[in-house]
């Protein structure tokens, strides 16, 4: 209802937003949820990676409490085998073997692209994948390198080394 003055005449006070201001909102709304959206895709994605790494670790003090319990069975570039050393008495070489085979099954179940290698190595920081893990074979402590694709590119980029004694 219009408002009236003293005088007769009819005031219009239109009081509120203009369509300029509302759409101005609307943008600095839309830029601050694009920027929420891209930390919570950041965060997902760092804490994907946080997990593997986390498997991957597990996966290492696996072998080495394998390869600690066996200890005349030699590790070292040993190949994959597939005897069923549960269900049959295996020699301690034929339970590396068998060690290695459920490791690295676990290894490519638990990880995008993941591989492994258990070796002894006096450098164990080198080394950039499975076929190209640069062991040395030189002194007694084992090394364990695990790599797999943290970014689902079809390259194994990350990589985790640990060494230890048996």
């Amino acid at each position: 209802m219009p408002l009236i003055n003293l005088s007769g005449q009819t005031v219009n006070h239109n009081h509120g937003f203009t369509l300029i201001e509302v759409l101005i909102a609307v943008v600095i709304l839309a830029l601050g949820l694009l920027g929420l959206a891209g930390l919570q895709s950041t965060s997902l994605r760092n804490n994907q990676s946080a997990y593997f790494r986390s498997q991957a670790t597990l996966l290492a003090y696996d072998i080495a409490d394998r390869v600690r319990a066996n200890a005349v069975g030699n590790y070292d570039n040993q190949a994959e085998t597939n005897n069923d050393c549960l269900a049959n008495t295996c020699t301690p070489a034929q339970m590396a073997g068998y060690d290695l085979k459920q490791w690295n099954d676990q290894l490519r179940n638990q990880l995008p692209s993941g591989e492994g290698v258990v070796c002894k190595d006096k450098t164990p920081g080198d080394g950039n994948s499975k076929s190209a893990h640069n062991c040395d074979g030189v002194g007694d402590a084992y090394a364990v390198k695990i790599w797999w694709d943290d970014d689902h590119d079809g390259a194994a980029t990350q990589r985790f080394v640990m060494s230890f004694q048996p």
